[in-house]
């Protein structure tokens, strides 16, 4: 038995540890089954799910770029229905909490689709994608202003007793207004941050290297944008956040908690090591012993900066 508690709470959602995989990464759970233990990890977010059926985008969907990766996927899902048909019962064979992340291009999708999966008694929580930066619709025209941010929360709130994450966009000046309108609508957490708006070009042919011209920047190229994000939220809104962006080792997972995160979600990695959340568990552990801590949430908010 470990001597170090590394459960974390986010509202009324219990995790064993702070580590979750990012909605995107992983499908809907069963493609990274087979190289990380699902029951030792903290939570999965599914990808995002429409009400309805989506295609995506045409590929080239993906591309590489120095120190991350641009992705266009255009928010390809099954739609809720089938994914209840049949993705939920091979999520029942796991003890861990499932977090739905949707995605829609009017508010009143966002409450359909939660009241859909809301009575699914292995959905713990929702993160509701209000940034997505790489669909022509939908996606920003929420993200980027702060009055439907939190329509879209308070409409969903009254949907769902279940706790509410609300996924913000860093495309935005002040992220602070983002989280202190999603506390004050009912929102139980949120996280931070979405992938960045970029793009990348052929030199050769002098065409876009996906589809989409744009698409969202992920990976270590964005992980001090996102940490500035979080502590800038967690100076001033007390609500807690879930850090996400350029996480690639266990060490980044304390640095993410440190300025403010009271968990993570860990994204591209999974692409790079799909073994790699499983080891970062115990690598936290190992770090907590080394220093004493026995309570991983005590590392939340635990930076020291001289005024």
């Amino acid at each position: 038995m470990s001597k170090v508690d590394l459960s974390v709470k986010i509202g009324d959602l219990f995790l064993r540890n702070p580590i979750m995989l990012a909605s995107g990464t992983v499908g809907y759970g069963s493609e990274i089954s087979e190289f990380t233990d699902l029951n030792t990890i903290g939570g999965i977010v599914t990808k995002s799910l429409s009400l309805k059926p989506r295609k995506g985008n045409p590929p080239q969907r993906i591309a590489e770029t120095p120190a991350g990766m641009l992705n266009a996927i255009g928010l390809a899902n099954v739609g809720v229905e089938e994914f209840i048909k049949s993705k939920i019962p091979f999520l029942k064979k796991f003890d861990v909490p499932l977090i739905c992340n949707i995605a829609a291009s009017s508010v009143e999708e966002y409450v359909e689709c939660t009241k859909i999966l809301t009575s699914e008694e292995t959905i713990k929580a929702f993160e509701i994608n209000v940034s997505c930066p790489n669909v022509k619709e939908g996606g920003l025209q929420f993200g980027n202003d702060v009055k439907a941010v939190g329509k879209v929360t308070e409409k969903v709130r009254v949907a769902t007793s279940k706790p509410i994450i609300i996924k913000l966009s860093p495309n935005v000046s002040y992220i602070s207004e983002f989280a202190e309108v999603v506390k004050k609508e009912g929102g139980d957490a949120v996280s931070a941050i979405n992938t960045l708006v970029g793009t990348t070009f052929d030199i050769n042919t002098r065409k876009p290297k996906i589809f989409n011209i744009n698409g969202g920047l992920s990976g270590p190229a964005i992980k001090p944008i996102a940490l500035a994000k979080v502590l800038e939220i967690s100076r001033k809104v007390d609500i807690p956040v879930i850090g996400t962006g350029g996480i690639m080792n266990w060490k980044d997972v304390i640095e993410f908690m440190i300025v403010g995160s009271s968990a993570v979600q860990i994204g591209t990695l999974n692409f790079i090591d799909p073994t790699a959340p499983g080891k970062i568990v115990k690598e936290l552990v190992d770090y907590c012993l080394q220093k004493g801590i026995t309570k991983i949430s005590d590392l939340t908010s635990s930076y020291l900066i001289d005024e």
